[in-house]
């Protein structure tokens, strides 16, 4: 019965591994870290316009329009800023998928949310946090990285492999144990998988930090605002030095600590920002306008794969 059980488990090991190796590899732009997608481009981008479109059907769009036309102007140039740099870099495919949607909605909630493929949402209670236009391109800058980094697509790639190796698992236990083994291994799997996510998830908040960090100073916006907006931040949610095991996003704490060490590489775009401007005459002043901004939540399409 041993060796019967142990040629299960190498047979279903090597059917994991080998579910693993499928998929789609890429490189995320500006990290260099390599993921592995099983659903495509195409099947993010449709469910992600349908999810958007009954999220606009039932929201209230701002009827402020100096907040609104701030909210368009930041994330344009956000938006002009990463696509300039995907093209220089070779990436110019990955441009035709954006199609880039601003929009301004009446919640007091502090959110904002980046869809794949661009439709990028701020709540209206978001801009107090904010306080200008170089705060919320900060906000901005780390919605708008989720997307170019896939990270909803990696979350659902993530879930599948989950889903069908506590299937294979429960399925060979079952077989050869003749009882209800697998179906404690399942649950147990289960609840190994929650806490994985967990982790899995704050990676990405960090990812998203560093790259949101550096398309705010590509796009003339000095990073260093990045500091005293997570500063407030923590003020305001008393998320400061918390453990951070059981939630998807990291510590305020934590969150300025990285930004900190990420800052100097934010700063070199920064400055060949300035450069640009300067040699361009084109030197863009921040808008004192207040904004809005508090914890970072994700898109409804996101939360599939986090728990907020």
């Amino acid at each position: 019965m041993v060796r019967k059980m142990g040629i299960r488990f190498l047979v279903l090991l090597m059917t994991v591994l080998g579910m693993t190796a499928c998929g789609t590899s890429r490189t995320v732009p500006l990290t260099g870290r390599t993921q592995n997608l099983l659903v495509s481009d195409q099947e993010i981008l449709s469910l992600s316009n349908q999810e958007y479109t009954n999220f606009m059907k039932t929201a209230r769009v701002s009827t402020n329009a100096t907040q609104k036309a701030m909210v368009q102007r930041v994330g344009t140039r956000l938006a002009t800023a990463v696509e300039n740099y995907l093209r220089s870099h070779g990436m110019a495919a990955e441009v035709s998928q954006f199609s880039w949607t601003f929009n301004l909605v009446q919640d007091k909630s502090v959110n904002a949310f980046c869809m794949p493929g661009g439709k990028i949402v701020v709540y209206e209670g978001l801009l107090p946090y904010t306080k200008n236009e170089e705060g919320l391109a900060i906000v901005l800058g780390h919605e708008i990285a989720h997307a170019v980094a896939k990270h909803s697509a990696e979350q659902i790639s993530q879930q599948y492999r989950q889903a069908y190796g506590t299937q294979l698992v429960g399925g060979v236990l079952n077989a050869a144990t003749k009882s209800n083994l697998g179906s404690y291994a399942g649950a147990v799997a289960q609840m190994g998988f929650k806490f994985q996510n967990l982790k899995y998830s704050r990676n990405h908040e960090y990812e998203a930090d560093r790259m949101g960090l550096i398309f705010a100073a590509m796009a003339g916006y000095n990073p260093q605002e990045a500091i005293p907006f997570w500063k407030r931040m923590s003020a305001s949610t008393g998320n400061g030095g918390g453990n951070d095991f059981f939630s998807d996003h990291p510590s305020d704490e934590k969150r300025i600590v990285a930004l900190q060490q990420h800052m100097p590489e934010a700063l070199s775009y920064y400055n060949q920002s300035a450069k640009a401007s300067a040699t361009s005459g084109k030197a863009v002043k921040s808008s004192a306008t207040p904004v809005v901004s508090k914890t970072i939540k994700a898109s409804q399409l996101y939360k599939q794969t986090q728990k907020k």
